[in-house]
């Protein structure tokens, strides 16, 4: 009887739990996602076409105030459906489509202090986002985050791309391992960079991307990161289990909330087609619209600028003098000795707007033209830099006035060392003093440790920072590209001056160790999905040997045809032409493509793709029919397969293509390249070799009678 009664009230308990549990599916049928409690503890699990993805795997949050993550009973769920079409300010596609199911669940705890959380989820046909919502209540107003407890339970021992968890960096190269090996795997691959902060414990970062045995590919990221820590997430390389990890400051904190209050979203994203995961716009999706309701100075580019010859090992710096003892704002710098070595200078800057203007470049971005960079202690000292003081050979009004002649802008750049605090209280008199002088964008840095001194980079203070220097930027009509800062969660779409960051390991590490041949394929997969990157692509003279003897073991790990396919694998609003002008100048066939290339897009589509081996994609551009196609590959050759049935049925168009030499090689003969033309129609397929490390970018524009003289069709 004892038996009979156990095993009744197992079966009782059973039937409760179930009546509480929800289950949500996605539009298309494909995702299924199940909710419910554990023994008082919030459960989710997700399916993909009837495979686990997500086994069960708990959420909650803890406080300092009060716990968070158990004892709940469920109170309320609610569902709803929502479609619509919305149009970006920039990006990938002149329209998005955002239609999801959604699911509501109210849990609350059963005891005197009767508290409520709501879990909300967001199921759409490309993967899920949800987060925790605590409104405002009668048991709560203040509290501390101590953890966050979700987690994210794996089937299986999958194919990762990651880097390691850090509070401070993004920018690691990629390791790529079974999760059971990416602890050793990231220690080999370490190569650092000076300011780490490695995060307490087994961690990696996200965008993680990942692929199942069972051919599942999934990426797990965040989307609308405001006034929260930044996610890293513990690995359990034995179970296969990930979880929450907030950045804490540096006293341990994480996270500072008052009621009412949401956390940013936590996505998983899924397919068992890995050019899914390069097209899904869900991050996008989850974060608020735009908040603008004038858009018309935002304004996508392409630039060059004075940057690239002070990585080449050629001697130029960023400061103007050698006295390093100099104070802005203190030291009058026309009494210092020039160096000799900064390229900064009026008559130079000449030169590249000059270039710029002569081959339709938006801007010139200068670094190095204000007061401050003398000396890099930066973490010891409450002012680095100066961002109305130019030095003495930068004259701002006469280039103002240069720049304007030739239709060309300048770009300012703001390198903040990383003092955070000291940036704001400079922050309007900067933004005024661009407006006054001409300049409508600027490029921001965060090198060093955070000041204030108690916060990472990727802590909550350092989040709300970011932005509100994109807000206060909006006030004044300017447009952002921040370097160094919190990897991005989409809130581009909120804001879209913030037209790009850094927060990567970008193409300037191609003078300081090299990126692998295969990053850039593996990139767009984790970084990508949460906004564009400023890379800097477009360096043709990839042997820095070529400067002399400062960096001649240096080179950059990519044929030359592939940093043109770059500009379509690596899509950004803001596009540099890293490379002198000189340089371009010895190959003005291959620089073609980077003034015909556009940065905005009216439609993409993904044709091959896999994490760390390969991606094909064509573009639209947004204001005329032109396709242009690019496609990349890591250290194996391979050939491509291109198809056109994008293209407008019953056109032909003449491709031009700028493709690998017969014996193009990353390594042996990076800048061996040709440049042919064929015709195509939305019926062709083209294949394409592509050298180890190399690539193919093609152009498409309707052709005429004229132009289809002479020239083979591609059947």
């Amino acid at each position: 009887m004892k038996i009979i009664r156990t095993a009744l009230i197992a079966l009782l308990l059973g039937i409760a739990s179930q009546a509480s549990a929800q289950q949500l599916t996605s539009p298309d049928g494909n995702l299924t996602l199940n909710v419910g409690l554990d023994k008082g503890t919030p459960t989710y699990q997700l399916a993909y076409k009837g495979k686990p993805v997500i086994t069960t795997s708990k959420l909650g949050l803890e406080t300092e105030e009060a716990s968070l993550s158990g004892n709940f009973t469920q109170t309320d769920a609610q569902t709803s459906s929502f479609d619509e079409t919305w149009a970006p300010v920039w990006g990938e596609y002149s329209h998005i489509r955002n239609q999801y199911n959604e699911l509501a669940v109210t849990l609350t705890q059963k005891d005197n202090h009767a508290r409520t959380l709501l879990l909300r989820f967001r199921l759409y046909n490309d993967g899920l986002g949800f987060r925790y919502e605590l409104p405002e209540q009668r048991t709560m107003n203040y509290l501390i985050v101590s953890d966050e407890c979700t987690e994210f339970n794996l089937t299986g021992n999958h194919k990762t791309f990651c880097i390691p968890g850090d509070y401070d960096t993004n920018e690691f190269a990629y390791t790529t391992a079974l999760l059971s090996d990416i602890k050793e795997g990231m220690k080999a691959n370490l190569r650092k960079k000076g300011y780490e902060s490695r995060a307490t414990g087994f961690t990696v970062q996200t965008p993680l991307m990942m692929k199942s045995s069972d051919g599942l590919y999934i990426n797990i990221h965040e989307a609308a990161l405001v006034d929260y820590a930044g996610m890293l997430l513990n690995v359990d390389d034995q179970n296969f289990r990930l979880s929450a990890h907030l950045t804490p400051d540096k006293l341990g904190k994480k996270g500072y909330l008052q009621l009412p209050f949401h956390t940013p979203w936590r996505t998983v994203i899924v397919s068992d087609d890995a050019r899914d995961i390069l097209a899904s716009q869900l991050i996008l999706n989850l974060n608020e619209p735009c908040r603008f309701t004038d858009t018309s100075w935002i304004k996508p580019q392409k630039f060059i600028g004075v940057w690239w010859e002070m990585f080449t090992g050629d001697g130029k710096t960023w400061a103007y003098s050698d006295y390093y003892k100099a104070k802005p704002g203190v030291t009058d710098y026309t009494k210092l000795t020039p160096n000799g070595h900064h390229p900064a200078h009026t008559a130079h800057v000449k030169e590249y707007i000059d270039f710029a203007s002569e081959n339709g470049i938006d801007g010139v971005l200068v670094e190095g033209w204000n007061e401050g960079w003398e000396d890099w202690a930066s973490y010891r000292k409450d002012r680095q830099f100066l961002f109305n003081k130019p030095y003495p050979d930068f004259d701002v009004k006469e280039l103002q006035r240069y720049a304007a002649s030739k239709g060309v802008r300048i770009i300012m750049h703001h390198e903040t060392a990383a003092n955070a605090a000291d940036y704001e209280r400079q922050l309007d008199e900067a933004f005024q003093y661009m407006v006054d002088n001409g300049y409508n964008s600027v490029k921001t840095g965060y090198v060093g440790y955070i000041i204030p001194r108690n916060e990472y980079h990727s802590s909550q203070w350092m989040n709300n920072h970011y932005i509100y220097v994109v807000k206060r930027a909006a006030d004044y009509k300017i447009m952002i590209d921040s370097h160094e800062a919190v990897r991005p969660t989409g809130l581009c779409r909120t804001y879209p001056n913030w037209l790009a960051q850094e927060s990567a390991r970008g193409g300037e590490f191609e003078s300081m160790g090299g990126n692998d041949p295969d990053h850039t394929t593996i990139l767009p997969f984790t970084r990508l999905k949460g906004g564009p990157m400023d890379y800097t692509p477009g360096i043709f003279e990839t042997r820095l040997s070529y400067y002399g003897d400062g960096k001649k073991s240096e080179r950059v790990h990519t044929t030359l045809v592939k940093q043109l396919a770059l500009y379509l694998t690596m899509p950004s609003p803001i596009q540099m032409a890293a490379d002198l002008p000189s340089n371009y100048r010895r190959f003005m066939d291959a620089f073609q493509f980077i003034k015909d290339v556009p940065v905005d897009w009216a439609d993409s589509h993904y044709l091959e793709a896999e994490p760390g081996d390969y991606i094909t994609v064509a573009r639209q551009a947004k204001d005329r029919d032109e396709w242009f196609i690019g496609a990349i590959t890591d250290e194996n050759a391979r050939t491509a397969i291109i198809p056109f049935n994008y293209l407008t049925a019953g056109k032909k168009y003449i491709a031009t293509i700028y493709e690998d030499g017969r014996d193009a090689d990353w390594d042996a003969n990076p800048q061996s390249y040709q440049i042919r033309k064929v015709i195509v129609t939305g019926k062709s397929v083209l294949k394409q070799k592509l050298a180890p490390s190399g690539g193919v970018a093609i152009s498409l524009k309707e052709a005429t009678k004229e132009s289809l003289k002479g020239l083979k069709e591609i059947k």
